[in-house]
């Protein structure tokens, strides 16, 4: 393993917990840093968003901080040079899922570049 894929599952997952914070998650900004151009996520409600979509629901003005997302059992693999696969339990008052992302590194640093979340009991 090169020293690059060793560093890319941590990176990837710093990422993903900023993504997480609920500081970050109320700023269209610091979202915009973390999300590709080509984001696309299917949430666990079976809605289809992409990064104009889930900025225009940051930046209306209506999100305020929430509760933190409580994160366990993540981890990650290399699928290639610079592509990260991460999957976690998520659970968000209550509401628990199963997590899963695809970072890829671009000349600005970590992208989240697709995400799903799947309900579980």
């Amino acid at each position: 393993m090169t020293d690059e894929s060793e560093q890319a599952v941590p990176a990837a997952i710093e990422a993903e917990k900023r993504l997480l914070d609920p500081d970050v998650r109320a700023s269209p900004a610091l979202v915009s840093e973390l999300l590709d151009p080509e984001f696309i996520e299917i949430g666990a409600s079976g809605r289809r968003w992409d990064a104009t979509s889930i900025l225009s629901v940051t930046s209306d003005g209506s999100v305020v901080p929430e509760a933190p997302v409580k994160v366990s059992e993540m981890s990650g693999t290399v699928l290639a040079p610079g592509i990260v696969h991460l999957t976690y339990f998520a659970d968000h008052n209550g509401r628990r899922a199963w997590r899963s992302s695809v970072w890829r590194l671009t000349e600005v640093g970590w992208r989240l570049y697709f995400h799903q979340g799947t309900l579980t009991s």
